[in-house]
């Protein structure tokens, strides 16, 4: 399980790590524009069952940790899929692999907030 670590509170938010290798190319392909954005992603119930949402600006620090040292392959469908999202008002909403036996259940497994 890896994670997100934002802003200097340190909110941790934790994704599988195929998850978060793909937001990780989202996310850093809009911020290395300097475009600030909303990053939203459907909670566990064991965190409250409903969605998270967060401001994500160049301006903040913020980490990607991997739980396991491998590459996972892109899926580049999903990928774009999550790029269009991103480039949205509402900004990017973490969706679901196109395909995938998973879906439906929640991508954030745990949500931190010192």
């Amino acid at each position: 399980m890896g994670r997100i670590i934002y802003g200097a509170a340190g909110l941790i938010v934790d994704f599988e790590d195929r998850v978060l290798a793909h937001i990780q190319l989202v996310i850093g392909a809009k911020l290395r524009r300097d475009e600030g954005f909303f990053f939203t992603w459907r909670n566990d119930p064991a965190v409250g069952d409903g969605r998270s949402s967060v401001w994500l600006h160049s301006s903040v620090p913020i980490t990607f940790r991997f739980a396991s040292a491998r590459r996972h392959t892109i899926n580049a469908a999903w990928l774009e899929e999550l790029s269009v999202s991103a480039n949205r008002p509402a900004g990017l909403f973490l969706t679901d692999e196109p395909g995938s036996v998973s879906a439906g259940r929640p991508l954030a497994t745990g949500y931190t907030h010192p």
